[in-house]
């Protein structure tokens, strides 16, 4: 049974790394929430490794970017691993061939031009249009903020008939960017494989990410599996994720879910939560309203 918490530091002592997700957990695409950096900060203040695992389908230098520009102090953690930099790697291995075409906004141009240093002059991935296209690379919809899944079912059903194989860069469905909820890639992957077609996921929760991010954390000095905890609001992405990797699970009530616990965000309802984490089969460690 899940333990209900009031801070990080009331958990912390065990654990010589955090594995901890972004959106929803650490901003809400604006700005981040009251207490985060503290949390975090206060964290590696006791010798412990920050690293901030995301869905996010662009390469990590991009992410550190759009986190400064929200006042997220580089003090807070230690790296960035993405699932667009799980992606990137196999698209350069040649998941989805070299001629693609790109279904997503103009910000996640970065997934193609920032070419990671063990692939420069190894391979080249082309943008191509629609039809000339050997696979499909997804980061999410042109419009994130007024379109919908549904809306790409005709190019779907194309893409399925020529065989076309899709890289999701983001197994997210939805986050909440301030009050608007939008889609993700995940969402479109996943009416892909619906209609028939073939989606490849690299992103939490499936395993290249965590295999990434213990990388990045071993050239940090390196924890066991034992002594990290995994920091997320999503259920099927950051809970399911972790959990499958063998890893300690701090659920945050107060992201995704928030509106099915009660009216206090910081204090989720007992009884409530343990109804809705029994329903998904689900049993994080512990559960804290927002992290602070």
């Amino acid at each position: 049974m899940t333990r209900i918490v009031q801070s990080l530091a009331e958990i912390s002592e065990p654990y010589d790394a955090l594995f901890c997700d972004l959106w929803g957990c650490v901003h809400n695409g604006v700005a981040p929430f009251p207490g985060v950096a503290e949390a975090l900060t206060g964290f590696r203040a006791k010798g412990g490794k920050v690293l901030l695992l995301t869905n996010a389908p662009r390469p990590a230098k991009y992410v550190a970017q759009s986190l400064d520009r929200m006042g997220l102090p580089r003090e807070a953690y230690d790296a960035i691993v993405t699932s667009g930099d799980a992606a990137q790697d196999a698209m350069f291995a040649g998941a989805v061939g070299q001629k693609v075409w790109h279904l997503g906004p103009d910000k996640d141009e970065g997934f193609f031009t920032e070419v990671p240093p063990e692939w420069q002059g190894q391979v080249t991935i082309e943008q191509v249009p629609f039809e000339e296209a050997e696979g499909m690379v997804c980061t999410g919809p042109f419009d994130e903020m007024n379109e919908v899944p549904e809306d790409y079912r005709p190019r779907f059903l194309l893409a399925k008939s020529r065989g076309l194989p899709m890289l999701c860069a983001n197994p997210d469905i939805v986050v909440d960017l301030g009050e608007t909820r939008i889609y993700c890639a995940g969402a479109l992957a996943a009416l892909y494989e619906d209609m028939g077609g073939r989606s490849l996921y690299f992103g939490k929760p499936h395993p290249p990410i965590y295999d990434l991010a213990r990388r990045r954390l071993s050239a940090l000095g390196g924890a066991d599996d034992s002594r990290i905890l995994a920091v997320g609001d999503g259920i099927n992405t950051d809970v399911a994720g972790a959990m499958g990797e063998g890893l300690d699970v701090l659920f945050i009530s107060g992201g995704l879910a928030a509106d099915q616990f009660g009216d206090d965000v910081e204090n989720p309802d007992p009884e409530l939560l343990m109804t809705w984490l029994n329903a998904r089969q689900r049993d994080p460690l512990y559960t804290i309203g927002r992290l602070r």
